[in-house]
């Protein structure tokens, strides 16, 4: 991954595939910039803008654009700009709590198809996290973070709720990034150790309780963060 910089746009940029049509790509990468928050909220983006960003033509961005606007990730406007919408108070606290619902019931379904491998690899995953906060790699943190409860869900091959839980990361991405960014130092508890120590001990308890305990750790830090109300509606 790199990060150009253009006059109007930057963003964190992806390889495109071979396999990959630039419509797949265009909306990969416009995904991924909204998963770890590199697209702010309430910043206007054009069509144009993000075609000339990307060095694309606007019908695949402009495509992009309509998935992501369904998974309820951006707004488009009459004047065909496109925003991160505002937040309010009672959707933040909805989409929180429709995250340890949805999170905790994926995390139990998933533990009885948990393999040794499985394990070796959710413990690979949280070292990389262990870098990224060292590193003060903001959209690191948030991917692989993602990353590594994406990897728990499925384990499950019959899991239908990950689609419905990255939605809720897409809403909720641009705000979890602000928090990391302006919090002068992000002190975790590794909630993910407790998560792994439950799956070795097959404990659906602990692992509900460790993955409850993770999303509301990540909900404190971003109340915590002073000014981060200005990015709410109705908050001037």
């Amino acid at each position: 991954m790199r990060s150009p910089k253009s006059a109007k746009l930057e963003l964190l940029m992806l390889e495109k595939t071979e396999s990959q049509k630039t419509n797949q790509w265009v909306y990969q990468l416009l995904r991924t910039n909204l998963l770890c928050g590199k697209i702010q909220p309430g910043i206007p983006l054009t069509i144009r803008g993000v075609a000339e960003a990307l060095d694309v033509s606007p019908m695949p961005v402009r495509e992009a654009l309509h998935r992501l606007a369904c998974e309820g990730a951006v707004e488009v406007k009459n004047n065909r700009r496109v925003i991160v919408p505002l937040m309010t108070a009672e959707k933040f606290s909805e989409l929180c709590d429709l995250r340890i619902l949805l999170e905790t019931h994926a995390a139990e379904s998933a533990l009885p198809y948990i393999r040794e491998k499985d394990i070796v690899g959710l413990e690979l995953i949280d070292a990389k996290i262990d870098e990224a906060l060292k590193e003060g790699n903001v959209e690191d943190i948030s991917l692989i973070n993602q990353d590594f409860h994406r990897s728990l869900y499925s384990a499950n091959p019959f899991q239908i709720v990950i689609p419905l839980i990255e939605s809720l990361w897409l809403q909720l991405g641009p705000f979890s990034s602000i928090a990391i960014s302006k919090l002068e130092k992000i002190y975790i508890v590794d909630r993910h150790v407790e998560a792994i120590a439950a799956l070795k001990q097959q404990n659906s308890f602990a692992l509900r309780r460790a993955i409850e305990a993770d999303i509301r750790d990540g909900i404190a830090s971003i109340k915590s963060v002073e000014g981060i109300h200005d990015y709410f509606e109705g908050v001037s």
